[in-house]
């Protein structure tokens, strides 16, 4: 049995309490992915628990400090397939200290209404698309 590769993912959103809008981040690479909207996040690295990696995985790429709030929860124990061998757990975030800017991995940031139809009219990873029905769900109770 192969062990499933760890990713964290963070659904930036513009309050905890009672979200609006989400930061979509517009990914530079790889060449199949780019161009193509996903949720800031990346590999867990050794030593690192989910929650710690999340949170430095948003500093590198974002430049902010963010809270996180509630894990949105996966299809299976691992989390959301992205792959054959890898799963993303994702949790609801909200920025506590800088302004969001795309210094690593992306190249465009951008708020989406989570009730409008702008969400689901981006080009998203194919992967994360589930992620996001899962996210306007959750958002809309």
């Amino acid at each position: 049995m192969t062990t499933m590769k760890q990713i964290v993912g963070a659904a930036l959103v513009d309050s905890l309490g009672n979200p609006q809008n989400l930061l979509a981040a517009r990914r530079t690479a790889p060449p199949e992915f780019a161009g193509m909207w996903e949720f800031p996040g990346g590999k867990i690295e050794p030593g690192e628990g989910p929650e710690e990696a999340l949170h430095r995985e948003v500093r590198e790429e974002l430049g902010i400090t963010v809270c996180l709030g509630t894990e949105l929860e996966g299809t299976t124990p691992d989390g959301w397939p992205l792959n054959r061998g890898a799963a993303m757990r994702v949790w609801l975030a909200e920025a506590t200290e800088g302004t969001p800017e795309p210094l690593e991995d992306h190249d465009l940031l951008l708020w989406v209404d989570l009730a409008g139809p702008e969400i689901l009219e981006l080009p998203w990873i194919p992967a994360d698309l589930p992620i996001v029905h899962a996210l306007i769900a959750f958002t809309q109770h």
